[in-house]
């Protein structure tokens, strides 16, 4: 099909039966003329508001317009059977528009924006999705991406062309697609699809390595495996996959009696530009990414962006599978205008005597083309997202998403009392009645709290903390907030003077792990018992009860300072049995360690007594045997060392339970009141800094107030009573200045009786009430009294101002006075004259 720019010339109509074109022009001027009446009552209302690029066609536009509906007579003609193109709709004003001026690149100035993932998935949850009425048909109707912005409603054409733009202003090489898909992408139904967050990575199963067999290795042993066994796991394994395969059809919905017929609009993006690798489609709708091969995407009719109009010439019978995008090519994709940027492929002419005549045709071809060089600039208004706009991303700023067996919910930050953003739930059936799992996730919160996940059949709570915290608290898993529980809490060691790395509660004991710890400590389990009960005494102090501890084992990394021999691997503390054991450190040329067992005497640590040390007290094994060990000082001196150690591990532990109630205490006040952050850069939300700028404003407004009165001129009055003359005598100066202070005592000592008058008109109206009070009290009702009240407070709150401010008044008088006497003799037109002889 020829690409011709201006309607039909005789020599062409002549090639044609006449009446087949006339009954196509009469087809094409009868849709035509009531797609120009038919507007909606809404774009008339508005169209006062738009400029006249939206309600008014330039020059350059209408020859668009004329060559469209040439294109569009010969498409028609040459493909009755096709669908009709999508390619100068109505805009809101009703007024017929070119596709491609429609769009408008930009470049918005936030980093999100930058990448095509991001890019897409803010379009498609700052609007809301109307389905196309009828979904068989094209929409008649395309808006501006700034109307669809302020509506933030809009279909797939409407979210297509926003998302191309946005795209085309980031550099990528976009286009929007009009075709046909399924009917869940249609209807932006996600019920059959798993959600992007539970979606696990694909893991790459290739085969291991086969090692050659070694000709002296020993043989594997024999497995004795249950043949019975084995069958009755397969039997099993096909039961449930049977029971799986009928679940799946159950949840199947039927088929489409429409598939391949309803109307969609998404985005392609081809490889090249941004160092995107291959040709991929955009839903704008979902933001979703799918293949060219993808069995979603069922056909194309045509593609378009800024630039030019591509219509599809290859067969869609294999949907998009069999398609090419080399736009370039005339044979799959024949474009509407000459100024393509895509390089064209010439195809050799077949006859050499109709060389002359082509070169003829495609002479006035060209000459006629110059017309239109390139495209006018774009009819829409620009593409504004505000800051606010952009943090609040959906409509009033939630939305929710149904997936399969899951539902997504989203907030705008700050929308939620807590923080929250976005709830994911999990489901058992495809119904969503009952849950399984429920994942939060926060933001800008005081106590740090990310994320939150919920395993509704264990209770199981888990709470992610970002770093800040001043407890380092990182992951805490619980299954209620009350102390001594079950719990597991991971912090972040590199923030803890201790290296604390988790801390393992339950009822009766407790298990700890360090990291990065000078004494090379780096698991603490402890082992309480039974918590005594203690006989209340009236009036007596109450006393914690702690848990008593029976044993504490901790362990070491290797110091390679130390010995091995002397170097403490594991040390076991028996609280109740009064003992101790130590196992030192392997070394590497030896198969045994070193090992001690003592028993503590009654009396040991304390101060005047004698200590006994039997044969008991220490058992030892010694890898390497020295007689130092085997002396009694040396194991004295030991029991002593390991007696302090001990201690400080019951005080170590005793802090770490008093720290565990502290976060419990201080994560249920938390939750009880949550707290949210404002950056001081959030002029909005940050209180602190509006009232810091409304103090600012009111001390310029003061400033501007102060240099006003200061540059007022005061002796202009005094002046004009001598007749303003150049230069004033000494007399006149002096006289001048007199009259300006006289004046300024005066105005001071009238200020201060209209106070004094008003207050004594007060203090004598306060008096005439109370009297009257006195005089009717026993006569007056309740409301009487209460109105006498309240006028009283008001009189003597009125009294109270008038007084300050009549003291005030009488303590700045004199520094007024001196502060104008001050002006006055350095005021140039009097104090030269007053200085001379």
């Amino acid at each position: 099909m020829e690409v011709l720019e201006e309607s039909m010339t005789e020599p062409q109509l002549q090639d044609v039966e006449k009446d087949d074109v006339l009954s196509d022009i009469q087809e094409n001027l009868s849709h035509i003329e009531a797609s120009d009446v038919d507007s909606t009552e809404e774009a008339t209302v508005e169209a006062i508001m738009f400029p006249l690029s939206y309600t008014s066609n330039s020059p350059q536009e209408q020859m668009l317009l004329n060559l469209s509906e040439n294109f569009w007579r010969q498409y028609t003609h040459l493909y009755p059977d096709r669908k009709p193109l999508f390619i100068c709709p109505l805009n809101e004003c009703g007024v017929q528009k070119f596709v491609c001026t429609t769009m408008c690149p930009t470049l918005l100035p936030y980093p999100e924006l930058y990448n095509w993932s991001e890019c897409a998935h803010f379009v498609s949850e700052f609007l809301t999705m109307e389905p196309l009425d009828p979904p068989l048909e094209l929409p008649r109707h395309l808006f501006s991406s700034h109307s669809v912005l302020r509506k933030q409603k809009g279909n797939s054409f409407d979210f297509s062309v926003l998302l191309c733009s946005l795209l085309l202003g980031a550099g990528y090489d976009a286009y929007c697609v009009s075709g046909y898909a399924s009917r869940d992408m249609c209807l932006m139904d996600e019920t059959q699809e798993v959600c992007p967050l539970l979606r696990k990575p694909e893991e790459k199963i290739g085969e291991a390595p086969v090692k050659p067999p070694k000709k002296y290795s020993v043989k594997n042993p024999r497995q004795l495996v249950s043949r019975f066994e084995q069958q009755q796991e397969a039997k099993q394994e096909a039961k449930k996959e049977e029971e799986e395969l009928r679940l799946a059809e159950a949840e199947t919905p039927g088929p489409d009696p429409l598939y391949g017929l309803r109307v969609h609009c998404w985005v392609l993006v081809l490889s090249g530009k941004r160092e995107v690798p291959e040709n991929f489609f955009i839903d704008a709708l979902t933001g979703n990414a799918f293949g060219t091969t993808d069995d979603h995407l069922l056909g194309i009719e045509s593609l378009w962006n800024h630039e030019n109009y591509w219509v599809n010439m290859q067969d869609c019978r294999n949907a998009c599978k069999d398609l090419t995008f080399d736009l370039g090519d005339p044979v799959c994709w024949e474009f509407m205008l000459l100024c393509t940027s895509k390089p064209i492929l010439l195809i050799p002419e077949m006859e050499e005597d109709d060389e002359e005549d082509t070169e003829e045709a495609n002479r006035d071809q060209e000459q006629d083309s110059t017309k239109i060089s390139q495209l006018p600039p774009s009819w829409v208004l620009p593409i504004v997202i505000t800051a606010k706009e952009f943090e609040t991303r959906c409509p009033q700023g939630k939305k929710l998403v149904q997936y399969k067996k899951a539902k997504l919910e989203k907030w705008a930050p700050y929308l939620q009392p807590d923080g929250q953003t976005s709830r994911l739930t999990q489901y058992q059936d495809i119904q969503c009645s009952y849950e399984v799992e429920v994942q939060d996730w926060f933001e800008n919160r005081v106590d740090k709290l990310t994320m939150r996940q919920q395993e509704k059949a264990a209770r199981l709570t888990t709470d992610g903390f970002s770093p800040g915290r001043g407890d380092a608290l990182r992951v805490h898993t619980y299954r209620s907030l009350a102390p001594e529980t079950e719990r597991t809490m991971h912090f972040y060691s590199e923030a803890r003077l201790d290296g604390l790395q988790t801390c393992e509660e339950k009822p009766k004991e407790m298990t700890q792990t360090f990291q990065g710890r000078p004494d090379f400590l780096y698991f603490r389990h402890t082992l309480f018992g039974k918590r005594p009960k203690k006989v209340a005494i009236a009036g007596g102090p109450t006393e914690i009860n702690p848990r008593p501890i029976l044993k504490i084992t901790e362990r070491f990394h290797r110091n390679p300072e130390k010995p091995a021999n002397e170097d403490v691997a594991e040390r076991i503390f028996l609280i109740k049995e009064d003992r101790i054991h130590v196992r030192c450190h392997r070394q590497d040329d030896h198969i045994t360690a070193s090992y001690w067992e003592f028993l503590k005497p009654a009396n040991l640590g304390e101060k005047g007594t004698h200590v006994v040390l039997s044969p008991e007290t220490c058992i030892s094994y010694q890898v390497e045997p020295s007689g130092k060990y085997n002396k009694q000082l040396y194991v004295y001196e030991t029991l002593i060392h390991l007696q302090q150690e001990e201690q400080r591990s019951q005080d170590a532990v005793r802090k770490s339970e008093a720290e565990v109630l502290g976060i419990l205490s201080a994560r249920s006040q938390e939750e009880a009141d949550p707290q949210l952050a404002v950056s001081i850069y959030d002029t909005e939300r940050n209180e602190k800094s509006v009232e810091e700028r409304e103090a600012a404003e009111r001390s310029l407004q003061e400033e501007q107030k102060r240099r006003a009165v200061l540059e007022l001129d005061y002796l202009a009055p005094f002046l004009a009573q001598v007749g303003e003359p150049e230069k004033l005598s000494r007399l006149q100066a002096h006289q001048v200045k007199e009259d300006c202070l006289s004046d300024l005592k005066q105005r001071i000592i009238q200020k201060a009786n209209l106070i004094q008058a008003r207050f004594e008109k007060e203090t004598q109206e306060l008096q005439k009430k109370q009297q009257w009070y006195q005089q009717n009290q026993l006569s007056m009702c309740k409301e009487d009294e209460d109105t006498y009240m309240e006028y009283c407070s008001e009189a003597m709150f009125r009294i109270q101002i008038l007084e300050t401010r009549l003291n005030r008044h009488k303590e700045l008088t004199p520094q007024k006075y001196l502060v104008m006497e001050d002006r006055l003799n350095k005021d140039p037109r009097l104090s030269e004259p007053l200085l001379l002889p």
